[in-house]
C-alpha cells in the first residue's frame, strides 16, 4: 500500500463549540458531523497558543511557541498605559533556520501544497519554507469576498477549489495539502439566504458562515470519493485557537465556547481547546470520541508516524499516532507561556494542564489559580487555596519548562496607569463574561468595556491623544 495522502484543514478562530457534533444545536454542520462519525473526534485537543500566529507557528514547526519567541499574533499588540507589564519583543517570523512542516514531508516522499492563510511572517513565506505548490493570497489577516451563489464571505469556495486542483494534479503520488481557511475570523459576512435560514441562531451571520464552511468540506470530501482517494487519505480538521466570546471590531455578538470559560486570547479552556476531527478509513476507528489531551505541536511527528516514517528528534511535539489507530495515547502535562495582553482582554499568563488539573499563573500580579476540570469544566471555582502542595509542584514544573524553553519574560511598565489597568482588567473580568446567559445590563457593560479597550489600543498606536 502506498503512503497515505494527507489533507490538513485548519480554520481561523473556530471554537470547540461551533459544530453540531460538539453540541451546538443552532448551527448546521452536516458534512463535518459526517466526517466525525466516520472518524475520531477529540474533546481535549489544544492549540499551542490561544492566538493565531503563535499557534500556527507551533503547528508548522512542532516546537513550542515559547521556544520560538513567537508568542502572540503578528505583528503584535502595542504596549499601552493600561498594562502593568510590557510585552516582550517577539520574533516577527519563523526563520528559515527552523525546519518546517513541508521539509519533513518532502523528505518522506510527499509533494506538498499550501493553500490559504499563513500568518507566521510574510518574508519568508510558505514557498520559501519549502511548500511545492503555494496558493497564498498574501493578506495575513484574511481574505474577504462578496457572497454570491458561487462564493462565501471568506473565500471558502475559492480556497477549496484551489485545494482540489492541487489534489487532482498530484492524485497519482503521495501528497500533503495544507488548507488554511480564513473562516470564521472577523470581519465576516455570508449569503443572505443562509443568514435568513439561521435567523434563530445565537448569531445568524456567524451561523451562516459556519454552514458555508461545512458545505465546502462536503465538496472536498466528495472529490476524494470521486477520485477514489478517500480510503487512503488522512483528513484532519481543526482550528488555530478558541472562538471569540467578546465583541470585536464591528461585530457585537460572535460566538460562545459553552461550557468552557472565555475564548480566543485567554489561557482558560475556551481559548485553548479546539475542535479536532481525524478520518482515515480502515485505520482510525470510526465514531470514536476521545478525551485524551493532544496539542497541535504534535502533528508533524504524528502524521509522519502514520505515514510509516520515523519520527524526528528535537521536536517538542510527540506522536499520538498509536492512539489514533486504536492504541494508547501518550500521557504528559501540557504547558503554555502567553506573556501578552490581548485585544480580547486576556492578560499575560502561563498555564499547565496535568491530568484533570489546570493551573493558571498571572504574570502581572502575584496570583495563581487552580481548577479541577473533572468537577469544574467551566473554571468557575478557583481551588488553589485548598491544594497548596499541588499548586507548588505544578508551579515548579511550569517554571522548569519555561527555563528549558528559554522563554521571554515581561518587564514592569514604568508608564502604567493603575486606574486604567483597574478599569479594563479589575473592575470587569471579561474572561467571566458568558455570552449565552448574559443579561442586557451585562451586554451593555461588555460593550462599553470593549470601547474603552479600543480607545486605549489606539492611544498605544499613537493615533489619539
Amino acid at each position: 500500500m502506498s503512503k497515505p495522502n494527507i489533507i490538513f484543514v485548519i480554520c481561523d478562530d473556530l471554537g470547540i463549540n461551533d459544530l453540531c457534533c460538539y453540541g451546538r444545536t443552532d448551527h448546521n454542520t452536516p458534512n463535518l458531523d459526517t466526517l466525525a462519525a466516520q472518524g475520531m473526534r477529540f474533546t481535549s485537543a489544544y492549540a499551542s497558543q490561544a492566538i493565531c500566529s503563535a499557534s500556527r507557528a507551533g503547528l508548522l514547526t512542532g516546537l513550542n511557541p515559547a521556544r520560538l519567541h513567537l508568542t502572540t499574533y503578528l505583528p503584535g499588540r502595542p504596549n499601552t498605559m493600561a498594562q502593568r507589564v510590557l510585552h516582550p519583543e517577539i520574533t516577527m517570523h519563523v526563520p528559515l533556520s527552523v525546519k518546517t512542516f513541508p521539509h519533513y514531508f518532502k523528505e518522506a516522499g510527499y509533494v506538498t501544497g499550501f493553500i490559504g492563510k499563513w500568518h507566521i511572517g510574510t518574508n519568508p513565506g510558505p514557498a520559501e519554507h519549502g511548500f511545492d505548490h503555494v496558493y497564498y493570497p498574501g493578506n495575513v489577516e484574511g481574505r474577504n469576498t462578496t457572497p454570491s451563489e458561487t462564493e462565501g464571505g471568506k473565500a471558502e469556495y475559492e480556497l477549496t477549489q484551489e485545494t482540489i486542483k492541487f489534489i487532482e494534479m498530484n492524485k497519482n503520488r503521495p501528497f500533503v495539502a495544507y488548507l488554511g481557511h480564513y473562516t470564521p475570523h472577523i470581519p465576516y459576512t455570508a449569503k443572505q439566504r443562509l443568514i435568513d435560514k439561521n435567523t434563530n441562531a445565537f448569531e445568524p451571520v456567524y451561523a451562516a458562515l459556519i454552514e458555508t464552511l461545512d458545505n465546502t468540506i462536503g465538496i472536498l470530501m466528495s472529490k476524494l470519493e470521486e477520485l477514489q482517494l478517500a480510503e487512503n487519505t488522512i483528513v484532519v480538521f481543526t482550528s488555530d485557537n478558541g472562538g471569540l466570546h467578546v465583541p470585536e471590531a464591528l461585530h457585537d455578538k460572535i460566538t460562545h465556547n459553552t461550557p468552557y470559560r472565555a475564548g480566543k486570547g485567554y489561557t482558560y479552556e475556551g481559548g485553548q481547546r479546539v475542535p479536532l476531527i481525524v478520518r482515515w478509513p480502515g485505520h482510525v476507528p470510526k465514531g470514536r470520541v476521545v478525551d485524551a489531551c493532544v496539542n497541535n505541536i504534535d502533528w508533524i511527528p504524528t502524521l509522519l508516524q502514520l505515514a510509516g516514517t520515523p519520527t524526528p528528534s528535537g521536536l517538542d511535539g510527540v506522536s499520538f499516532a498509536d492512539g489514533l489507530t486504536g492504541g494508547l495515547f501518550p500521557e504528559r502535562p501540557l504547558y503554555w507561556h502567553f506573556p501578552h495582553y490581548t485585544n480580547q482582554g486576556g492578560r499575560p499568563s502561563g498555564a499547565m494542564r496535568d491530568g484533570n488539573w489546570l493551573l493558571v499563573e498571572r504574570y502581572d500580579e502575584d496570583k495563581v489559580e487552580l481548577y479541577d476540570l473533572a468537577l469544574d469544566i467551566g473554571q468557575k471555582q478557583d481551588v488553589a487555596h485548598q491544594y497548596p502542595d499541588r499548586v507548588a509542584s505544578m508551579l515548579t514544573a511550569l517554571t522548569k519548562w519555561r527555563n528549558a524553553n528559554n522563554v521571554q519574560y515581561n518587564k514592569p511598565n514604568p508608564n502604567c496607569d493603575e486606574k486604567e489597568f483597574a478599569r479594563l482588567y479589575i473592575d470587569i473580568d471579561p474572561s467571566k463574561f458568558d455570552p449565552v446567559v448574559a443579561t442586557k445590563e451585562e451586554w451593555a457593560r461588555i460593550r462599553e468595556w470593549k470601547k474603552s479597550m479600543y480607545v486605549v489600543f489606539r492611544k498605544g498606536l499613537g493615533l489619539e491623544e
